[in-house]
């Protein structure tokens, strides 16, 4: 009996890294000389910019085993001191990991999550659902509101509340929109149990401010979606700030980033509600990271964010808003390049510099 092993990620290589734009997002196609292929998701970004930083990273790649995964992400994060754990390097930097762990899935003929340690879950609760929905302020506000702007945001809540019933989940996304004393105004409204999380109830950055709407805010607090990797997350988990942590895996750092998030937020008891507005090929890579971590609540998912026929995905939604999971190999997503391209290049989707003024024309902080 030969004891001899072959390790067919010896021999792989990476040939190519291509972006395909497409509006406010991009795809990242990583080739290899076995004709496995990955692909990744940039998200909400000046795609032109974008598209250009992963080609440009590209060439820290070609050439090299894509299966060194942890290698590559230390390797394109500390690339440049210049460019180091900004947002823009970062979004890329999680699309072209989400390609690699898509590689590494395909190559070995697996679905991803068996590499992260296996599911550790049959099924994932996802929303928006029927029985699971998040409702937001609709736009920057300014200090502190009148009777009437506290009253439309505790409307809002009951609207939700009243659609799901009271076995559903209403969420509030404050979207960093509210400042400290509206959110404290609008939260003294609230009963303990109204919401099932506050989120981004402050600008990211500040501590101090987290602390004072944690001491005034019954209701539970989330944030993390624009909290960067393990080490913007370590300030927040041990300041116990908040209840949910929010990583999103289009924005810090990829699979392997949010794999880390996700055990650093064990140890603090603080369990996930990952953040995601990509599209199925993102989502299913964060899908991927929910299914493999046990400290999990729910998970944001949009399924109209392009066409279908542009990325198929294998999950599917049953009636309760759980999905079930992703069916490999790899991501378990495919990639129709032709659709893609025609979706990109389609008017409404550009990109475009968000308004972000308050009505009497000042910048709101966001």
């Amino acid at each position: 009996m030969s004891t001899e092993v072959e390790d067919r990620g010896s021999r792989i290589r990476v040939t190519a890294l291509n972006t395909i734009p497409i509006g406010q997002k991009a795809y990242v196609k990583i080739e290899t000389n076995m004709d496995v292929t990955g692909w990744g998701e940039i998200n909400n970004m000046e795609t032109r910019v974008a598209c250009a930083l992963a080609d440009s990273l590209g060439q820290l790649i070609i050439g090299e085993n894509p299966t060194r995964i942890e290698h590559h992400w230390q390797r394109l994060f500390r690339s440049h001191r210049n460019l180091r754990g900004g947002g823009l390097m970062l979004h890329v930097i999680s699309a072209i990991d989400m390609a690699l762990w898509d590689i590494a899935g395909k190559l070995y003929g697996v679905p991803v999550y068996r590499l992260l340690g296996g599911p550790v879950r049959d099924k994932i609760w996802m929303y928006p659902s029927p029985k699971a929905i998040k409702v937001g302020p609709g736009g920057g506000q300014a200090f502190a509101g009148t009777p009437a702007d506290v009253e439309g945001l505790v409307e809002r809540v009951h609207q939700a509340r009243a659609k799901v019933g009271p076995d559903g989940a209403v969420m509030f996304d404050a979207h960093s929109c509210l400042p400290p004393p509206l959110v404290k105004q609008f939260a003294s409204y609230l009963k303990s149990d109204d919401l099932l999380f506050l989120e981004e109830a402050w600008v990211p950055g500040n501590i101090d401010v987290m602390r004072k709407v944690r001491a005034s805010v019954s209701v539970p607090l989330a944030t993390g979606e624009r909290d960067r990797t393990i080490w913007e997350v370590r300030e927040i988990l041990e300041a116990q700030v908040i209840d949910i942590l929010q990583p999103d895996c289009g924005h810090g750092g990829g699979i392997s980033q949010m794999k880390k998030v996700a055990a650093l937020a064990e140890a603090h008891l603080v369990p996930l509600a990952p953040h995601c507005t990509m599209s199925s090929l993102g989502l299913t890579a964060s899908l991927h990271v929910a299914a493999s971590v046990p400290f999990f609540l729910i998970h944001e998912g949009y399924q109209n964010v392009l066409p279908d026929d542009v990325a198929r995905k294998t999950w599917t939604m049953d009636e309760d808003g759980y999905v079930s999971l992703p069916e490999g190999p790899g991501l378990g997503v495919e990639i129709d390049e032709t659709r893609a391209r025609e979706v990109g290049r389609e008017e409404n989707r550009q990109f475009s510099w968000p308004e972000n003024r308050l009505p009497d024309g000042s910048v709101a902080d966001y």
